[in-house]
């Protein structure tokens, strides 16, 4: 599969993850049938040119933690709060709860 081929996929994929849940890098890679793709995905998220659209800040770690955001961590927090998120620190509380599987 082309790179950009795998780059749709992984949106296209991302979009099925609603307002109030969250996936991990290593869920979403495992879906887009990346073995051991969570870096890929990390740096498929840090470039998505649509984060009004796909929504990337729903892509966490799989220990609960928000991980990385292109426009950083704080606001990746606000908006994961905004949707409904428990959040303490840089967790994500009820993670087996809000987390979406594919």
């Amino acid at each position: 599969m082309r790179h950009e081929d795998t780059k749709t996929l992984v949106y296209r994929l991302l979009l099925e993850v609603g307002p109030g849940r969250v996936t991990t890098y290593g869920d979403l890679a495992r879906a887009a049938k990346m073995q051991n793709g969570q870096r890929q995905i990390g740096r498929i998220m840090n470039q998505n040119p649509y984060p009004g659209l796909v929504p990337c800040h729903r892509v966490v770690r799989s220990d609960g933690t928000v991980g990385g955001y292109a426009y950083g961590t704080d606001v990746k927090r606000k908006m994961l709060s905004g949707e409904g998120l428990a959040i303490e620190g840089y967790r994500i509380r009820d993670m087996d709860r809000v987390r979406h599987r594919f």
